[in-house]
């Protein structure tokens, strides 16, 4: 078996993996609009914290080996921490981007107002791959995975709040707008309000540029950071 192959089957070797992999985003299509706000349904917002939440489950199972010694024995292995890594990658990549899909074409199937799906459907593989990264980022900086996950999942709510995916971003002051935007969270808000009301196709290219940008960074961070 496979690097990608096992990695693929340990995604899904748990209860709460299996949720976050399957139930919890298939909820998402059901969920009803708001009458006002907003704009989108509700679990097209929500789809956003499912989709960090799935990045620290799966990116978890790296630091898992960690933990177990594997990666200390890639060293004397014929295989190489590059082949490790990017295998694990691949494999929670494809995961992402199947769920992604089934979330925005089903709520089509469904009969949600997306506005635009396939633009809907790049900002979501965007802002996953981000969420991705950042989770490696995060994990590389820990040895242990109870620590890193509930830190994470605690630090999570706050981005989530500030960066406009609980409340709309023009009911925060000055400063605190400021402040959002160097968060993620707020570069997908922005996105999924573009999927609303956008006509100029530059504002949607650069908020996906930013988190592709994002995305370099963490991965970079990541990788580098467990190699030693």
């Amino acid at each position: 078996m496979t690097i990608f192959h096992f990695a693929l089957k340990r995604s899904f070797s748990n209860t709460t993996n299996l949720l976050l992999l399957t139930l919890f985003p298939i909820a998402c299509i059901f969920l009803p609009e708001g009458e006002i706000l907003p704009y989108l349904p509700y679990g097209y917002h929500y789809f956003g914290i499912i989709l960090l939440f799935v990045g620290i489950r799966l990116t978890s199972i790296i630091l898992e080996d960690r933990e177990r010694g594997v990666v200390k024995r890639l060293a004397v292995a014929p295989v190489s921490y590059f082949h490790y890594l990017s295998q694990n990658l691949l494999a929670y990549a494809i995961i992402l981007i199947i769920q992604c899909t089934v979330v925005v074409y089903g709520g089509v199937l469904y009969g949600q107002e997306l506005y635009q799906p396939n633009a809907l459907l790049l900002l979501y593989i965007s802002f996953s791959f981000t969420s991705l990264a950042l989770a490696l980022a995060w994990i590389s900086f820990y040895r242990r995975r109870g620590i890193s996950f509930l830190i994470y999942m605690s630090l999570t709510f706050l981005v989530v709040l500030l960066g406009g995916l609980m409340m709309p971003l023009e009911m925060f002051p000055d400063l605190l707008k400021r402040i959002a935007a160097i968060f993620p969270t707020y570069w997908l808000a922005k996105g999924l309000d573009w999927i609303v009301f956008g006509e100029n196709k530059l504002d949607f290219l650069l908020i996906n540029g930013v988190l592709w940008l994002y995305t370099i960074v963490f991965v970079i961070i990541g990788s580098t950071r467990t190699i030693h």
